[in-house]
């Protein structure tokens, strides 16, 4: 708590100034409408509130990756699903688990630990600008250090001699010289070649397309790490998780994740690139309460349990009226969840709380949801032993419930993608371990039930997608890329489906 209100006094005024400013240069041009500011929990407040609580504020850039994410799974019908965000210099990974983007009540800052609820993102150095390097032992690794974007990439031009993950990309064939950013950007694939004999090729006695490939091979490897640090070390199995990707990057490394994690199922948002931006815009408000409350479970008084969370819930409604969001079911939610461990151990294990439950001063239902998320995330709980419990925090996330963008949605156009064909191109594909001639399709000519049989390159002004050996891909009606694993086609069967309103 210390180390939190240190950080807030510090953020605080920097961010005031910023907000200021910002408010100033929005009057200035005729703005009209109302400013949000990003939290870490995944929602936004207004400028008044950032205010206040600005240590809420940090590592908020991602945070509103989930929250879109899981738009994208609900257009196929999912309420759980992973987004993983490749960017230049960073792979941020993060699950929705039942409507609900997974959450922790403590996060770090540096080696300072932080006290606030904030969304479960695990984040390591692994992006396009990641660089390739040979340790100590002779082994080949990538990341975490990054060329950034000065001098970036040896294929940008800029003066970087280092390979990276894009240069290595571009040699692998996934990426086209004369159209990277929609050909603003021309490559060099002679400067990514020499950067990748010189640094890898070289020293491990290969080849420039061997230690590309290699580069590949090594980056996928830490980010499917980078998943199961979210996923199976919390008790969550990846295979049950349709896997949402974003970021520039992100997609010409999507197939060979979910085939190491054995996830069948890809969804490319149209606006994958921009994937938190887009996020932001459909954001809720949202606003964090915790009450510290050490009792033993048994002994706890079910009056005075509903008394914290109905005062918490007062001051979340004051919050919510000041900024104008209506009352109502359909525009407010209130989210209880009860922080508790066995009596001597020195970790908590946080846990929603359905409002009847504590309404009903139900201890005993509570009791079990504890036992139950225990034994799920730690594969043990010891409610037949009779072991106390303890209550630590009661926690209420009130929520205001914006209006969302709406999605478009296309005629059906076929499955025939001929139309949307540019050519072909050599491109390595890694579960055959070769190159060879692939198809290579313009994204932004694709159409609602589109079909592309992996192995094939699917090209966007901000990205591209790989659809490799392994997998095929359906075009939803939302103008997004819905890819699965060959053999289950039955996943992606609503994507592919036209609607009465498309036919």
């Amino acid at each position: 708590r210390i180390s939190t209100t240190v950080l807030n006094t510090y953020v605080g005024p920097r961010l005031t100034a910023y907000i200021d400013s910002l408010l100033e240069r929005l009057a200035d041009i005729g703005f009209a409408g109302t400013l949000l500011i990003m939290q870490s929990n995944g929602g936004v407040v207004a400028p008044e509130v950032a205010r206040a609580r600005a240590a809420a504020t940090l590592l908020s850039g991602p945070a509103a990756g989930p929250g879109v994410g899981l738009g994208s799974a609900r257009t196929h019908g999912r309420d759980d699903c992973l987004t993983v965000d490749m960017g230049g210099t960073s792979f941020d990974a993060a699950l929705v688990r039942g409507g609900e983007p997974v959450t922790v009540s403590t996060g770090a800052i540096n080696r300072y630990r932080i006290a606030l609820p904030m969304l479960d993102i695990n984040t390591i150095g692994a992006g396009g600008g990641s660089i390739g390097w040979i340790d100590e032992g002779g082994l080949l690794r990538v990341g975490p250090a990054s060329a950034g974007a000065d001098p970036g990439p040896a294929c940008y031009g800029r003066g970087g001699a280092r390979p990276t993950v894009t240069d290595a990309d571009l040699r692998l064939g996934y990426l086209d010289p004369e159209f990277f950013a929609g050909g603003k950007i021309r490559l060099d694939p002679d400067a990514a070649a020499r950067a990748i004999e010189t640094a890898i090729a070289r020293p491990l006695g290969m080849d420039a397309d061997q230690a590309a490939a290699g580069m590949y091979r090594v980056i996928n490897s830490n980010m499917a790490q980078g998943v199961r640090e979210i996923t199976v070390k919390r008790g969550y199995d990846p295979r049950e998780f349709p896997m949402v990707v974003a970021g520039g990057a992100g997609a010409l490394h999507a197939c060979m994740i979910a085939a190491e994690l054995e996830m069948p199922m890809i969804l490319v948002p149209h606006e994958s690139s921009i994937f938190c931006a887009a996020g932001m815009l459909a954001g809720d408000l949202k606003h964090d309460f915790v009450r510290s409350f050490v009792h033993r479970l048994a002994e706890v008084d079910a009056g005075d349990l509903g008394a914290a969370y109905a005062e918490m819930r007062a001051e979340g409604d004051a919050l919510l009226d000041a900024e104008g969001i209506a009352q109502g079911p359909g525009r407010r939610r209130h989210l209880a969840r009860i922080d508790c461990r066995y009596v001597k151990q020195y970790h908590e294990v946080s846990f929603a709380v359905p409002a009847d439950v504590i309404e009903a001063g139900d201890l005993d239902a509570v009791a079990a949801r504890f036992h139950a998320e225990h034994d799920r995330m730690y594969g043990y709980a010891l409610a037949e032993q009779g072991t106390a419990v303890e209550v630590i925090n009661l926690r209420l996330q009130s929520v205001g419930i914006t209006d969302k963008p709406g999605l478009r949605e296309e005629a059906y156009a076929g499955e025939d993608a001929a139309a949307a064909l540019k050519g072909e191109r050599r491109l390595y594909v890694p579960e055959e371990d070769r190159f060879r001639a692939a198809p290579v399709y313009d994204g932004h000519a694709t159409r609602f039930g589109h079909r592309i049989e992996g192995p094939a390159l699917i090209e966007q002004v901000n990205t591209a997608i790989l659809v490799s050996a392994g997998f095929d891909c359906v075009c939803d009606r939302h103008g997004s890329f819905a890819i699965h694993a060959k053999g289950r086609e039955e996943l992606a069967r609503d994507a592919a489906q036209p609607s009465a309103k498309t036919r």
